[in-house]
């Protein structure tokens, strides 16, 4: 992660440059759409784990309740 802050403008002009050789113009944004919906799908799944975790955080376990007996 901290290698992309290091980057100047002229490394990004090189990297856009590259993928515009390696892939043509007509398939970027068939891979943009794709990384979208990817990136998306991880999103949706992150915030279901977390929602789990904080439901199961908020429920008292069973061994909780035998204790309270």
């Amino acid at each position: 992660m901290v290698l992309f802050l290091n980057m100047g403008g002229m490394e990004w002009v090189v990297i856009i440059f590259a993928i515009l050789l390696l892939f043509g113009g007509r398939k970027i944004p068939e891979l943009m759409k794709g990384l979208g919906s990817g990136i998306r799908e991880f999103n949706k799944a992150k915030n279901d784990v977390s929602e789990q975790l904080k439901e199961g955080m908020k429920e008292p376990s069973k061994s909780d309740k035998a204790d309270e007996k």
